[in-house]
């Protein structure tokens, strides 16, 4: 690798010898005697960054990389040979502008431009990132210090030019700050985006005004109402970065530096320019707005952003940035910014689990897989065996029926390729084995089982795990509700067994629910949600019982759909409720595309439905309560969903997507009511979304009392990742708050009287008790649970 300009220097001035001298005082972890060290040649140096060393005594990086220092808290100011400036943001991990950073970065600016001998400055991070935008706990606050846009537009509007040297990630206001340098030189695994539209906001720092002035409309308005990260790749392709690099990036971008300095930055500064718009921008924007409110249903910061970026296109900068900020004022403190808030934050407070043993991920290490298992190759199986390879690690993909095997096989393998040509790399091959023998998994740390959802089926699957696995693998099943203990008791090794609870597609949702059985130890637990990290999933922990907590909950939600067509509602009806609440897909649509027959075979499995009914109870009543057959008898139709053509809805043929309201089910509604004497009624929107969505919650309120979960966070995190629960209404218990805990009560108590057959409808103790301790704010529930519990 050739030397950089300034390494030369450095080794052509007879310091060379020093400056190794220092370098093992640092490597060593040794303070040099003094921070100021006089040379013979008459330099003075005060180093301040880590040096490196290669090969041959020769310095072909820098031999050290920061000169003539001056160290702030947040952001530290060198002079570098050559006469560029650096100045890195040190806040860790991702460099947040915070207050301090924010000072920091406007005051070494400010020195720099005032030195005579500086002719351009390199921006930069320290610990392999460039800055991941703003601070958001300063969001709680008032805010102090700086303010982002006026420090942005001093780096523009300087007379010396900028170049921002991008690790890591330049994302939010990172990327804002960047766009105001004049240069951009990104590292070629550096990832850039503007996700403030994830949290309920906009960029608000410029990012509306200068990147379409960059990229254009077009690109910019897909960039800023996804929240989307980009590659440096696509970065460069897009035109957001000026060049990519796969050397040091600093090296780079000084060099880079010195060969800009002293030229014009007039067609640099991007708020002097003009975005390159469609020739019909009106049509192009209500296009874009039409598109956007189809995607965000009901999310209000997508739609903002289109306006923020149409201002862009029609009005002069200033006036632009002045309608970024009245976007920004109105989405700051709005309901939906909150929710999403609250969603950044509860998915890290999931990672903090605990077990009601008192083991907490803080103090159990866990184990690292480099060899796992996956047993069943159906539809889940092959999801969790892409997921696990493209992690790293080694798998047995096992599969007893041959012609299984081999569709799984030739699945999971057209997975693997078209995923890594997305990516641009070579599908991970050679980590998969598939095999139809079980004595294959003598050398596996971890196995999955992925078979058929039948607890007789698993318990005879984990026999033979436990007789052939080693003693210390952990054996893990994906089922999605039976008992974990009962598996557990058919090993060896009850305190190696938990539930990993994939949703499909496995590959893609970012859902894991961890089971801990009562005997599963802490280790195994931290060693599956270690790996589920691995696998990029969101992973909480919960307790065991019928459904865990996603399903336990969901179970209240169907039924009480059910009984609205019982009672006059129709599917179209319902799905369309849920459908604006913020649902991708309505309840009766989601069961056409999972199959009606996957709940069937769990109510007959339940002694529901099928012939284990005893013959003296009611068609509408089962076990003491209300029962809907009505999805039963759309099975023994033959109407199983989207894979017959047929369900609730009709479709153009089986396997097609589009569903459309069937005058079949109408009439066969319509004969089920006559049958049955029931006296349908005009069934209202809001009947429908409290009915089903309170339900829903009354039972999360059940769920934290019996421990199964540890607090209302991780079951909004569980609905959310896994359950279309819309991100911008924060997840079932956080909507109870926002609506009042009071007005949940008032429904329940309303529903449970005129449905006294309904017991998930009589209002939960842990309701009744939080609002007796003055409805205290959904972080402050914990404390109310600990009472609860005690008492139960």
């Amino acid at each position: 690798m050739a030397n950089s300009s300034y390494s030369r220097e450095v080794a052509s001035s007879g310091l060379a010898a020093g400056l190794r001298c220092l370098l093992l005082s640092f490597l060593s972890g040794e303070e040099p005697a003094a921070s100021v060290l006089k040379f013979n040649a008459g330099f003075t140096l005060v180093i301040l960054h880590t040096f490196v060393v290669l090969h041959c005594n020769v310095w072909s990086k820098l031999a050290a990389r920061r000169f003539t220092a001056v160290c702030g808290d947040m952001a530290r100011y060198a002079r570098i040979p050559g006469s560029i400036a650096l100045i890195t943001l040190a806040n860790p991990p991702v460099n947040a502008l915070s207050a301090a950073v924010r000072k920091g970065i406007t005051e070494t600016l400010s020195r720099a431009i005032a030195d005579p001998q500086v002719k351009a400055v390199v921006l930069c991070g320290e610990n392999g990132n460039f800055c991941g935008g703003a601070d958001i706990k300063e969001f709680a606050g008032p805010m102090s210090g700086p303010g982002l846009v006026p420090m942005i537009d001093a780096i523009e509007a300087g007379e010396k030019p900028v170049v921002a040297a991008i690790e890591g990630v330049a994302l939010g206001g990172g990327l804002e700050l960047a766009l105001g340098c004049h240069y951009r030189i990104a590292h070629c695994k550096a990832r850039v985006g503007l996700p403030e539209v994830t949290l309920g906001l906009l960029p608000a720092a410029g990012g509306t005004q200068r990147l379409p002035r960059l990229i254009g409309l077009s690109a910019a308005l897909d960039l800023i109402t996804t929240g989307r990260h980009v590659s440096a790749q696509e970065a460069l392709q897009l035109g957001i970065v000026d060049r990519v690099t796969e050397e040091d990036t600093l090296e780079v971008a000084v060099e880079f530096a010195q060969s800009v300095a002293g030229q014009p930055l007039g067609t640099r500064r991007l708020s002097t320019c003009t975005p390159a718009c469609p020739a019909d921008l009106d049509s192009f924007l209500q296009g874009a707005l039409a598109r956007v409110r189809r995607r965000a249903r009901g999310a209000m910061a997508p739609e903002a952003c289109i306006h923020a970026v149409g201002a862009a296109a029609t009005l002069p900068y200033s006036q632009g940035m002045q309608r970024e900020q009245e976007l920004m004022v109105s989405l700051f403190r709005s309901a939906q910014a909150r929710a999403l808030q609250y969603c950044f934050f509860s998915q890290r407070l999931a990672g903090k689990w605990s077990m009601p043993s008192g083991a907490r991920w803080d103090s159990i290490k866990p184990r690292l897989i480099h060899r796992a298992a996956v047993i069943g190759l159906g539809t889940m199986g092959r999801g969790i065996a892409v997921s696990l390879v493209q992690a790293g690690i080694t798998v047995v993909a096992v599969e007893t029926d041959e012609r299984q095997l081999e569709a799984g096989r030739r699945a999971v393998t057209a997975l693997l390729e078209r995923r890594s040509q997305g990516r641009g790399s070579e599908a991970p091959l050679g980590l998969l084995r598939f095999s139809a023998d079980l004595q294959d998994l003598r050398r596996v740390e971890l196995v999955i089982e992925a078979v058929f959802e039948d607890l007789a089926l698993k318990q005879q699957v984990f026999r033979q795990l436990s007789a052939v696995c080693p003693a210390d693998a952990l054996l893990c099943t994906n089922t999605s509700g039976l008992d974990v203990e009962q598996l557990a008791a058919c090993t060896r090794r009850p305190e190696l067994v938990v539930g990993t609870h994939f949703f499909a597609p496995a590959h893609v949702m970012k859902l894991l629910e961890v089971v801990y059985g009562p005997r599963s130890s802490p280790v195994a637990v931290a060693t599956a949600m270690h790996l589920g990290k691995r696998l990029e999933k969101v992973s909480v922990a919960v307790g065991n019982c019928p459904g865990f907590v996603g399903n336990r909950m969901l179970k209240p939600y169907l039924e009480q759909a059910h009984f609205l067509l019982e009672e006059g509602a129709t599917p179209e009806q319902v799905d369309q409720a849920l459908e604006e609440f913020g649902f991708a897909m309505g309840v009766f649509r989601v069961a056409d595309l999972s199959g009606l027959d996957v709940g069937w075979r769990v109510r007959k499995e339940a002694g529901l439905t099928g012939p284990g009914v005893s013959p003296v109870e009611l068609p509408r009543r089962r076990q003491g309560r209300r029962y809907s057959p009505l999805p039963d008898l759309l099975c023994e139709q033959g109407r199983l969903g989207q894979k017959t053509g047929r369900g609730w809805y009709l479709y153009e043929s089986p396997g097609a997507r589009e569903a459309q309201p069937d005058p079949w089910t109408h009439s066969f509604l319509q004969q089920y009511r006559q049958q049955h004497g029931l006296q349908p009624r005009p069934i209202h929107q809001q009947e429908v979304l409290e009915r089903c969505l309170y339900a829903l919650i009354n039972e999360g309120f059940r769920v934290l009392e019996d421990g199964i979960a540890a607090g209302p966070e991780d079951i909004d995190v569980i609905y959310v990742f896994g359950y279309g629960w819309p991100r911008h209404r924060g997840g079932p218990m956080f909507h109870a708050a926002a609506v009042g805990l009071a007005t949940v009560l008032d429904r329940l108590e309303h529903y449970h009287h005129a449905h006294p057959d309904i017991p998930n409808l009589q209002p939960s103790a842990l309701l009744r008790r939080l609002i007796a301790s003055g409805s205290p704010p959904i972080q402050k529930w914990r404390e109310v649970m600990r009472s609860v519990r005690s008492q139960l």
